[in-house]
Protein backbone atom coordinates (compact mmCIF):
# COMPACT_ATOMS: atom_id res chain seq x y z
CA UNK A 1 0.00 0.00 0.00
CA UNK A 2 1.48 3.65 -1.01
CA UNK A 3 0.85 6.63 0.66
CA UNK A 4 0.84 10.59 -0.82
CA UNK A 5 3.18 11.67 2.02
CA UNK A 6 6.95 10.07 1.60
CA UNK A 7 8.21 9.18 5.03
CA UNK A 8 11.09 10.84 6.84
CA UNK A 9 14.52 10.54 4.96
CA UNK A 10 18.15 11.18 6.04
CA UNK A 11 18.60 15.05 5.35
CA UNK A 12 21.46 14.34 3.30
CA UNK A 13 19.37 13.18 0.54
CA UNK A 14 16.19 14.13 -1.15
CA UNK A 15 13.74 11.22 -2.05
CA UNK A 16 13.49 10.78 -5.81
CA UNK A 17 9.47 11.79 -5.35
CA UNK A 18 7.65 13.95 -2.55
CA UNK A 19 4.60 15.49 -1.98
CA UNK A 20 3.61 19.10 -2.63
CA UNK A 21 0.44 21.28 -3.08
CA UNK A 22 1.07 21.95 -6.73
CA UNK A 23 -1.32 24.86 -8.62
CA UNK A 24 -2.10 24.69 -12.42
CA UNK A 25 -3.83 27.07 -14.81
CA UNK A 26 -5.81 24.90 -17.47
CA UNK A 27 -7.79 26.26 -20.72
CA UNK A 28 -10.81 25.07 -20.90
CA UNK A 29 -12.48 26.32 -24.09
CA UNK A 30 -12.01 30.19 -24.78
CA UNK A 31 -11.82 29.89 -20.46
CA UNK A 32 -8.63 29.50 -17.90
CA UNK A 33 -9.07 27.42 -14.76
CA UNK A 34 -7.22 27.58 -12.00
CA UNK A 35 -6.70 23.93 -10.51
CA UNK A 36 -4.96 23.20 -7.04
CA UNK A 37 -4.05 19.66 -5.17
CA UNK A 38 -1.41 17.34 -4.24
CA UNK A 39 0.57 15.47 -6.56
CA UNK A 40 4.05 13.70 -6.46
CA UNK A 41 6.96 15.47 -8.32
CA UNK A 42 10.77 15.47 -7.97
CA UNK A 43 13.58 18.31 -7.04
CA UNK A 44 13.95 19.12 -11.00
CA UNK A 45 10.33 19.90 -10.84
CA UNK A 46 10.96 22.87 -8.72
CA UNK A 47 11.83 26.17 -9.79
CA UNK A 48 16.10 26.85 -9.71
CA UNK A 49 17.82 27.91 -6.84
CA UNK A 50 20.96 27.79 -4.25
CA UNK A 51 19.30 26.27 -1.27
CA UNK A 52 17.27 22.91 -0.50
CA UNK A 53 15.61 22.95 2.49
CA UNK A 54 13.41 19.77 3.90
CA UNK A 55 10.35 21.79 5.29
CA UNK A 56 9.21 21.34 8.56
CA UNK A 57 5.93 24.01 9.04
CA UNK A 58 4.40 26.38 6.63
CA UNK A 59 1.30 28.71 6.76
CA UNK A 60 -1.66 30.17 5.30
CA UNK A 61 -2.43 33.68 4.31
CA UNK A 62 -5.27 35.31 2.74
CA UNK A 63 -2.98 35.37 -0.82
CA UNK A 64 -1.95 31.81 -0.57
CA UNK A 65 -6.20 30.55 -0.03
CA UNK A 66 -6.77 33.84 -3.01
CA UNK A 67 -4.06 31.55 -5.53
CA UNK A 68 -4.95 28.32 -4.56
CA UNK A 69 -8.75 28.62 -5.28
CA UNK A 70 -8.02 30.79 -8.21
CA UNK A 71 -10.33 33.51 -6.55
CA UNK A 72 -7.56 35.97 -7.16
CA UNK A 73 -5.00 36.60 -9.73
CA UNK A 74 -1.06 35.79 -7.82
CA UNK A 75 0.87 33.79 -9.64
CA UNK A 76 2.54 35.26 -12.76
CA UNK A 77 3.68 31.23 -13.71
CA UNK A 78 2.36 28.26 -14.08
CA UNK A 79 2.66 25.62 -12.48
CA UNK A 80 3.94 26.41 -9.25
CA UNK A 81 3.99 24.99 -5.86
CA UNK A 82 1.60 27.30 -3.47
CA UNK A 83 2.66 28.53 0.21
CA UNK A 84 4.48 32.15 0.41
CA UNK A 85 6.29 31.26 3.83
CA UNK A 86 8.70 28.06 4.92
CA UNK A 87 10.61 27.19 7.88
CA UNK A 88 12.84 23.86 8.08
CA UNK A 89 15.91 22.58 7.98
CA UNK A 90 18.69 22.62 4.99
CA UNK A 91 19.96 19.28 3.02
CA UNK A 92 21.99 21.23 0.80
CA UNK A 93 23.49 24.67 -0.66
CA UNK A 94 25.43 25.91 -3.28
CA UNK A 95 25.91 29.06 -1.57
CA UNK A 96 28.66 29.91 1.60
CA UNK A 97 26.30 31.58 3.49
CA UNK A 98 23.89 28.49 4.20
CA UNK A 99 25.13 24.64 4.84
CA UNK A 100 23.38 20.94 5.55
CA UNK A 101 21.59 21.02 8.86
CA UNK A 102 21.13 25.09 9.05
CA UNK A 103 17.51 25.96 10.33
CA UNK A 104 16.20 28.14 8.09
CA UNK A 105 13.07 30.55 7.22
CA UNK A 106 12.02 32.35 4.03
CA UNK A 107 8.71 34.49 3.64
CA UNK A 108 7.35 36.65 0.91
CA UNK A 109 10.43 36.42 -1.24
CA UNK A 110 7.76 35.88 -4.69
CA UNK A 111 7.46 32.76 -3.61
CA UNK A 112 4.18 30.96 -4.86
CA UNK A 113 4.22 34.27 -7.52
CA UNK A 114 7.51 33.95 -9.63
CA UNK A 115 8.94 30.40 -7.49
CA UNK A 116 7.75 27.43 -6.20
CA UNK A 117 6.69 27.94 -2.27
CA UNK A 118 6.29 26.05 1.07
CA UNK A 119 3.66 23.83 0.64
CA UNK A 120 5.98 20.99 -0.11
CA UNK A 121 7.99 18.42 1.89
CA UNK A 122 10.91 20.22 -0.17
CA UNK A 123 11.99 23.23 -1.69
CA UNK A 124 14.45 24.72 -3.31
CA UNK A 125 15.24 28.65 -3.15
CA UNK A 126 17.12 31.66 -4.25
CA UNK A 127 19.90 31.71 -1.03
CA UNK A 128 18.80 35.89 -0.70
CA UNK A 129 15.67 35.00 0.22
CA UNK A 130 17.12 32.76 3.08
CA UNK A 131 17.10 33.89 6.56
CA UNK A 132 18.56 32.05 9.41
CA UNK A 133 16.07 30.84 12.53
CA UNK A 134 17.11 33.93 14.82
CA UNK A 135 17.73 32.52 18.63
CA UNK A 136 15.48 31.76 20.69
CA UNK A 137 12.86 30.75 18.27
CA UNK A 138 11.41 27.68 17.10
CA UNK A 139 10.77 26.40 12.88
CA UNK A 140 6.84 27.02 14.26
CA UNK A 141 7.20 29.81 15.96
CA UNK A 142 8.44 31.71 12.88
CA UNK A 143 5.25 30.55 10.71
CA UNK A 144 3.24 31.64 13.23
CA UNK A 145 4.62 35.14 12.60
CA UNK A 146 5.16 34.47 9.17
CA UNK A 147 4.77 37.46 6.46
CA UNK A 148 1.60 38.75 8.14
CA UNK A 149 3.75 39.43 11.22
CA UNK A 150 7.26 40.40 9.87
CA UNK A 151 5.51 43.02 7.46
CA UNK A 152 4.09 44.24 11.08
CA UNK A 153 7.50 44.17 12.11
CA UNK A 154 9.18 45.98 8.80
CA UNK A 155 6.02 48.61 9.20
CA UNK A 156 6.92 49.42 12.54
CA UNK A 157 10.85 49.42 11.76
CA UNK A 158 10.16 51.93 8.50
CA UNK A 159 8.24 53.99 10.89
CA UNK A 160 10.60 54.34 13.70
CA UNK A 161 13.64 55.07 10.78
CA UNK A 162 11.44 57.70 9.98
CA UNK A 163 10.98 59.48 13.24
CA UNK A 164 8.19 57.43 14.28
CA UNK A 165 8.16 57.56 18.57
CA UNK A 166 5.34 57.27 21.13
CA UNK A 167 5.16 61.07 22.61
CA UNK A 168 3.42 61.70 19.10
CA UNK A 169 0.36 60.28 19.85
CA UNK A 170 -1.51 57.12 19.42
CA UNK A 171 -0.94 54.57 16.36
CA UNK A 172 -3.92 53.66 14.65
CA UNK A 173 -4.14 50.46 13.08
CA UNK A 174 -6.88 49.73 10.52
CA UNK A 175 -8.03 46.06 9.48
CA UNK A 176 -6.93 45.48 13.19
CA UNK A 177 -8.37 41.80 13.17
CA UNK A 178 -6.37 40.85 10.24
CA UNK A 179 -2.88 39.02 11.01
CA UNK A 180 -0.80 42.21 10.10
CA UNK A 181 -3.04 44.11 12.43
CA UNK A 182 -3.46 41.99 15.53
CA UNK A 183 0.79 41.86 15.07
CA UNK A 184 0.88 45.33 14.62
CA UNK A 185 -1.16 45.94 17.95
CA UNK A 186 0.91 43.66 20.27
CA UNK A 187 4.02 44.53 19.03
CA UNK A 188 3.08 48.27 19.47
CA UNK A 189 1.79 48.39 22.74
CA UNK A 190 4.86 46.28 23.77
CA UNK A 191 6.99 49.18 22.97
CA UNK A 192 5.40 52.17 24.58
CA UNK A 193 2.90 52.89 21.78
CA UNK A 194 -0.85 53.59 22.61
CA UNK A 195 -2.85 52.01 20.20
CA UNK A 196 -6.04 52.51 18.35
CA UNK A 197 -7.92 49.51 16.27
CA UNK A 198 -10.49 50.11 13.56
CA UNK A 199 -12.18 47.31 12.56
CA UNK A 200 -15.44 46.11 11.29
CA UNK A 201 -15.64 43.18 13.30
CA UNK A 202 -16.16 45.15 16.74
CA UNK A 203 -17.70 41.61 18.14
CA UNK A 204 -14.19 41.06 18.61
CA UNK A 205 -13.05 44.07 21.05
CA UNK A 206 -12.22 41.68 23.89
CA UNK A 207 -9.87 39.93 21.71
CA UNK A 208 -8.24 43.32 20.28
CA UNK A 209 -7.90 44.71 23.85
CA UNK A 210 -5.76 41.51 24.88
CA UNK A 211 -3.79 41.86 22.11
CA UNK A 212 -3.04 45.86 23.47
CA UNK A 213 -5.53 48.13 22.24
CA UNK A 214 -6.64 50.70 24.46
CA UNK A 215 -9.28 52.12 22.16
CA UNK A 216 -11.45 50.40 19.35
CA UNK A 217 -13.39 52.56 16.81
CA UNK A 218 -16.03 50.95 14.48
CA UNK A 219 -15.08 51.70 10.76
CA UNK A 220 -19.02 51.64 10.19
CA UNK A 221 -18.89 55.06 12.47
CA UNK A 222 -16.13 57.33 10.51
CA UNK A 223 -17.14 60.02 9.97
CA UNK A 224 -14.41 60.92 6.95
CA UNK A 225 -15.02 64.66 6.13
CA UNK A 226 -14.11 65.92 2.70
CA UNK A 227 -11.52 68.94 3.43
CA UNK A 228 -7.83 68.45 2.64
CA UNK A 229 -7.08 68.68 6.20
CA UNK A 230 -9.69 67.40 9.13
CA UNK A 231 -8.70 67.49 12.75
CA UNK A 232 -5.28 65.67 13.62
CA UNK A 233 -6.14 62.74 15.78
CA UNK A 234 -3.39 60.80 15.47
CA UNK A 235 0.54 60.30 16.11
CA UNK A 236 0.43 57.69 12.56
CA UNK A 237 -0.74 54.40 11.32
CA UNK A 238 -0.31 51.37 9.94
CA UNK A 239 -2.86 50.61 7.21
CA UNK A 240 -4.17 47.25 5.64
CA UNK A 241 -7.26 48.69 3.62
CA UNK A 242 -6.43 51.54 1.50
CA UNK A 243 -8.43 53.39 -0.59
CA UNK A 244 -10.68 56.14 1.51
CA UNK A 245 -9.38 55.03 4.53
CA UNK A 246 -6.13 55.55 3.57
CA UNK A 247 -6.94 59.08 2.00
CA UNK A 248 -8.75 60.08 5.51
CA UNK A 249 -5.85 58.95 7.69
CA UNK A 250 -3.48 61.22 5.38
CA UNK A 251 -5.77 64.12 6.26
CA UNK A 252 -6.48 62.90 9.90
CA UNK A 253 -2.49 62.40 10.79
CA UNK A 254 -1.02 64.92 13.14
CA UNK A 255 2.39 67.06 12.37
CA UNK A 256 5.48 64.90 11.21
CA UNK A 257 3.22 61.57 11.95
CA UNK A 258 4.12 58.35 9.47
CA UNK A 259 1.82 56.35 7.31
CA UNK A 260 2.55 53.11 6.70
CA UNK A 261 1.00 51.26 3.81
CA UNK A 262 0.78 47.60 3.67
CA UNK A 263 -2.67 46.90 1.78
CA UNK A 264 -5.46 47.86 -0.58
CA UNK A 265 -8.41 45.53 1.00
CA UNK A 266 -10.51 49.06 0.64
CA UNK A 267 -9.00 50.05 -3.00
CA UNK A 268 -5.87 50.71 -5.01
CA UNK A 269 -7.14 54.54 -5.79
CA UNK A 270 -5.64 57.10 -3.47
CA UNK A 271 -7.82 60.54 -3.59
CA UNK A 272 -6.06 63.23 -1.52
CA UNK A 273 -4.00 66.43 -2.02
CA UNK A 274 -0.29 67.47 -1.38
CA UNK A 275 -1.40 69.54 1.75
CA UNK A 276 -1.02 67.00 4.74
CA UNK A 277 2.49 66.31 3.65
CA UNK A 278 3.53 69.87 3.04
CA UNK A 279 1.67 71.47 5.63
CA UNK A 280 1.73 69.03 8.35
CA UNK A 281 4.95 66.58 7.43
CA UNK A 282 2.87 63.65 7.13
CA UNK A 283 4.76 60.80 5.37
CA UNK A 284 3.13 57.79 3.70
CA UNK A 285 5.17 54.93 3.45
CA UNK A 286 5.17 51.99 1.34
CA UNK A 287 5.60 48.23 2.77
CA UNK A 288 6.59 45.80 0.56
CA UNK A 289 7.72 42.62 2.62
CA UNK A 290 8.41 41.00 -0.80
CA UNK A 291 11.14 42.11 -2.63
CA UNK A 292 14.01 44.26 -0.15
CA UNK A 293 18.00 43.90 0.22
CA UNK A 294 18.62 40.82 2.65
CA UNK A 295 19.83 43.14 5.35
CA UNK A 296 16.86 44.80 5.77
CA UNK A 297 15.07 41.28 6.12
CA UNK A 298 17.53 39.70 8.49
CA UNK A 299 17.22 42.98 10.52
CA UNK A 300 13.28 42.57 10.51
CA UNK A 301 13.91 38.73 11.76
CA UNK A 302 16.16 40.02 14.53
CA UNK A 303 13.69 42.69 16.06
CA UNK A 304 11.19 40.53 15.95
CA UNK A 305 12.81 37.67 18.19
CA UNK A 306 13.90 40.99 20.46
CA UNK A 307 11.95 43.94 21.43
CA UNK A 308 8.79 43.14 18.70
CA UNK A 309 8.39 39.60 19.88
CA UNK A 310 4.63 39.39 20.34
CA UNK A 311 3.75 38.54 23.72
CA UNK A 312 0.46 36.91 22.45
CA UNK A 313 1.97 34.68 19.58
CA UNK A 314 -0.87 31.73 20.80
CA UNK A 315 -3.75 34.29 21.08
CA UNK A 316 -3.29 35.22 17.29
CA UNK A 317 -2.10 31.99 15.96
CA UNK A 318 -3.70 29.47 17.81
CA UNK A 319 -3.86 26.74 14.78
CA UNK A 320 -1.78 24.27 13.97
CA UNK A 321 -3.36 21.67 10.86
CA UNK A 322 -1.36 18.79 9.12
CA UNK A 323 0.06 18.86 5.54
CA UNK A 324 -2.82 16.81 4.23
CA UNK A 325 -6.14 18.77 5.48
CA UNK A 326 -4.72 21.64 4.11
CA UNK A 327 -6.81 21.95 1.06
CA UNK A 328 -10.24 21.91 3.28
CA UNK A 329 -8.51 24.88 5.14
CA UNK A 330 -8.41 27.45 2.34
CA UNK A 331 -12.17 28.21 1.50
CA UNK A 332 -12.48 30.07 5.57
CA UNK A 333 -9.82 32.53 4.65
CA UNK A 334 -11.37 33.62 1.28
CA UNK A 335 -15.10 33.95 3.00
CA UNK A 336 -13.65 35.47 5.77
CA UNK A 337 -14.89 33.24 8.48
CA UNK A 338 -11.55 32.21 9.74
CA UNK A 339 -10.09 33.54 13.15
CA UNK A 340 -6.71 33.64 13.60
CA UNK A 341 -3.31 32.29 12.15
CA UNK A 342 -3.08 28.26 10.96
CA UNK A 343 0.18 27.06 10.76
CA UNK A 344 0.76 24.11 8.22
CA UNK A 345 2.68 21.29 9.67
CA UNK A 346 4.48 19.41 7.67
CA UNK A 347 6.97 17.93 9.08
CA UNK A 348 7.05 18.84 12.38
CA UNK A 349 10.02 16.16 14.00
CA UNK A 350 12.30 18.56 12.37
Amino acid sequence: MTTLFTEPTELTQVPEKFTAFRIHQIKEGEKKKITSGFEQIGLDDLTTGEVVIKVAYSDINYKDALAATGKGRILRTYPLVGGIDLSGIVVSSIDDRFKADDKVLVCGAQLSELYDGGYSEYARVKADSVVALPQGMSLRDVMALGTAGYTAAIAIQRMEDNGQIPERGPIVVTGATGGVGSFAINMLSNIGYEVIAITGKTEQESYLRELGATKLISRHDIEMGSKPLENAQWGGAIDSVGGETLAWLTRTTNVWGNIASIGLAGGYKLDTTVMPFILRGVSLLGINSVEMPISVRTQGWKRLAADLKPSKLALISPTTIPFSELPEAFDAYVDGTVTGRTVVEIDGSL
